[in-house]
């Protein structure tokens, strides 16, 4: 991964949890150390869990600032995940202790910030290694999130999908039908709400 930018200065940001069924979208904010170079740090996507697991302690260890932040069902579901997503990460940047000049984000928007300057680069979790250290704060954040909430809502199988729209949570929310953290302005979740109202 290749920064043309003075890393102290800028925070990578991006988010987990646009495409899942239930739960939260979470986003986190990073500025890495240039005296601390971190080997690994990849998309989240790309890498195992068990290496995200290693990434997420070294990142919160070494960075010299990071944030996590949320947008929860009920705000995706009355702004959409978009707006929700966008929500989350101004929240992270806000929240970091060291304020950036400049926040990269991932993909093609960014949320309006009076803080700092922001920038959107598509596939910035591929090429932006500070952008790639916030895709597995996040992406770790949620995980962890949703297996809090398989526990509490057992059944659907959130510790293994993590609210993803798999063969199984679709099976599971027509058997159970809709919990509290399922997103209602979703096709499928919507769809099972239509059904149990027609009932």
């Amino acid at each position: 991964m290749i920064d043309t930018l003075d890393p102290a200065l800028i925070a990578g940001v991006d988010e987990a949890g646009r495409g899942p069924l239930a739960g939260p979208v979470i986003a986190a904010a990073v500025i890495l150390d240039p005296r601390s170079p971190i080997e690994g740090i990849a998309d989240s996507k790309l890498l195992s869990e068990k290496m995200r697991e290693k990434l997420d302690h070294e990142i919160r260890s070494h960075a010299l600032a990071w944030a996590i932040a949320r947008a929860d069902v009920e705000e995706i579901d009355s702004l959409n995940i978009l707006q929700a997503s966008l929500l989350a990460m101004k929240r992270a940047i806000e929240a970091l202790v060291i304020r950036p000049h400049l926040a990269l984000i991932d993909g093609n928007r960014c949320p309006v910030l009076d803080c700092c300057e922001v920038e959107a680069i598509i596939k910035g979790d591929q090429t932006v290694t500070a952008i790639g250290a916030a895709s597995i704060l996040a992406k770790v954040a949620r995980d962890r999130e949703m297996m809090e909430l398989d526990a509490r809502y057992p059944g659907y199988g959130f510790a293994q999908h993590k609210g993803y729209p798999t063969k199984s949570h679709i099976s599971a929310l027509n058997t159970l039908g809709i919990s509290p953290v399922h997103r209602r302005s979703y096709a499928p979740v919507r769809n099972v709400l239509s059904l149990s109202n027609l009932s």
